[in-house]
């Protein structure tokens, strides 16, 4: 997480907490060491943001200290609402948590009853689905995405014979009834799509596709319309 995000983090934790928090909660909530966190508050303390406390006993956020709204209309708001809302769908557990932390995050900003929870809205979407349980994480594939890292699979087909596939993630793609990686795979010398579920095991091989992600994905549309 870029340190600009960690500084904004720590302070929606301290706005919303309603007694000290301590810099090791912090640091677990984030997935930091304590010292980055003790470095980050120092700073944002340098830039006289009201936050007080010290190591050892906990930090909070002096009232008065608000940050700038968030500028949605309200149809705006009932659409990120929604779409937060259906990603209980996706089996992504990592997104659903984000979605949960963003869905706080709109809450806290918007006019009226602040102590009203994103669970109070008055839009709901059922988070039940049929996509297959996976025996790999989504998160690490997504972090794969973004990182632009090469990936080892073991992939197994409709007939259950396994192959080795040695791949550069490009997309994740939630259907209905299957979650999907899209990726370049080097064993076809073409684009490939793995269901998740048939993804034996997955790990990062130490190799990095820099810079050719967005001409990957450029390419992969070009030939593969979603429905």
């Amino acid at each position: 997480m870029p340190r600009t995000s960690r500084m904004f983090e720590i302070i929606q934790l301290l706005r919303s907490a309603k007694a000290a928090v301590t810099a090791e909660a912090i640091a677990e909530r984030l997935e930091v060491a304590k010292r980055t966190v003790y470095r980050d508050i120092a700073a944002l303390q340098a830039m006289r943001v009201p936050i007080e406390g010290e190591a050892g006993v906990g930090y909070v956020m002096r009232p008065g200290f608000d940050l700038p709204p968030l500028m949605l209309t309200a149809e705006e708001v009932e659409a990120v609402v929604v779409g937060l809302a259906m990603l209980g769908r996706t089996g992504d557990a990592g997104l659903q948590a984000a979605a949960r932390s963003a869905a706080q995050k709109i809450a806290d900003v918007q006019p009226g009853d602040h102590t009203r929870s994103p669970a109070e809205w008055h839009l709901h979407a059922s988070a039940w689905h049929a996509i297959p349980g996976a025996s790999v994480e989504i998160g690490p594939l997504r972090h794969a995405i973004r990182d632009e890292q090469t990936l080892a699979i073991a992939y197994r087909d409709e007939a259950g014979a396994e192959s080795e596939r040695t791949v550069r993630p490009i997309a994740v793609i939630y259907y209905i009834e299957a979650v999907v990686l899209a990726a370049w795979c080097e064993l076809r010398s073409d684009f490939r799509h793995f269901r998740l579920d048939r993804i034996a095991r997955c790990k990062a091989n130490g190799e990095r596709f820099r810079g050719q992600g967005d001409h990957l994905r450029r390419q992969w549309l070009e030939h593969h319309r979603l429905p």
